[in-house]
């Protein structure tokens, strides 16, 4: 295990020095100079300047990549261009909203795919099942925006159930944080859990037709004990999977669900920072962003080897 963990690890930091290269190197291309948006449009060429070699602007590529990362590395992501905040004290007021969002709508995309994916495969081909299909066909065809509008109107407007827009720390209370958590998280986790439930529906279905099972059966064992006990931790690796690469998608779809329901995360955040080309904002971002997917690849690897005994014992040999 221990090899296992330094292979990942080792494997992480690779990736979060390719996205700090590419990251760094996309926001050259940006059009716009930076220096003459914060020293302002009619400032003079030696004002300018000087705004440039206080940001290190004028120095080589090399050594600005170099020192930004040297600084990221300690947690000093540096300043906003737009109003001379940390950023790192940004990503800090931003990231647990969208955590919270990401996590929550998760638990939604479970809650869906695990009854939906086991309905379906205990009778494959059948009229529930071909339901089912077309119900995770429907969702992936339903724009995210739209269905945020339409759980706002049918829930906080028509029947005033949940908050419409907003969000409230878990320290403001439990049932407030759920309350303006739950249409956003629902909005995010109904597209994310169609293909979970494919995965367990296909997993769970070639689970069931196993010579073992059957066996299993004709001992006369119920049929739930045979789900709980010799189908479902087999079937459950694509499906853990799966959802630990929904991490990244549940990220994207955050910017265009924290928009529909004013949620202060990091979607918004990204989506004003490029308006303002805010690029040392926009680069911790990236990254953070970069090791929450990451953080969430790695617990999916532990857990498939939980899951999967077989392969440690494989890994050692």
């Amino acid at each position: 295990m221990a090899i296992f963990l330094v292979k990942r690890l080792a494997g992480a930091l690779v990736v979060l020095f390719v996205v700090s290269v590419i990251t760094f190197g996309l926001s050259l291309l940006i059009p716009g100079d930076p220096a003459i948006h914060i020293a302002g449009e009619h400032a003079t060429r030696e004002e300018i300047a000087a705004v440039r070699t206080g940001l290190g602007l004028d120095q080589p590529v090399a050594v600005r990549y170099l020192s930004w990362a040297g600084a990221a590395v300690t947690g000093d992501l540096g300043t906003s261009l737009y109003n001379s905040q940390p950023v790192t004290e940004i990503l800090m007021e931003r990231l647990p909203v969208t955590l919270s969002l990401a996590m929550a709508a998760m638990a939604v995309a479970v809650l869906i795919s695990l009854p939906l994916g086991t309905l379906a495969a205990l009778r494959p081909g059948g009229r529930l099942d071909r339901v089912i299909s077309s119900g995770t066909a429907l969702a992936v065809a339903t724009p995210s925006f739209w269905l945020g509008l339409m759980l706002i109107l049918a829930l906080a407007i028509t029947v005033p159930v949940f908050p419409a827009t907003g969000f409230r720390p878990l320290t403001d209370g439990a049932g407030a944080f759920a309350a303006h958590l739950a249409l956003p998280a629902l909005t995010l986790g109904v597209a994310a859990a169609v293909e979970p439930t494919r995965q367990l529906r296909a997993a769970l279905a070639d689970v069931l037709d196993t010579d073992y099972v059957r066996t299993a059966r004709a001992k006369g064992l119920l049929p739930l004990t045979v789900l709980r006990k010799h189908a479902v931790r087999n079937a459950a690796v694509p499906f853990v999977t799966v959802l630990g690469l929904e991490t990244g998608q549940l990220l994207g779809g955050a910017v265009v669900v924290e928009a529909v329901f004013g949620l202060p995360g990091l979607g918004t955040l990204a989506e004003s920072t490029v308006t303002r080309q805010d690029l040392p904002v926009l680069q911790g971002i990236v990254i953070t962003s970069t090791v929450v997917v990451v953080a969430a690849n790695l617990a999916v690897d532990l857990a498939y080897r939980w899951l999967t005994p077989g392969a440690q014992t494989g890994a050692a040999a």
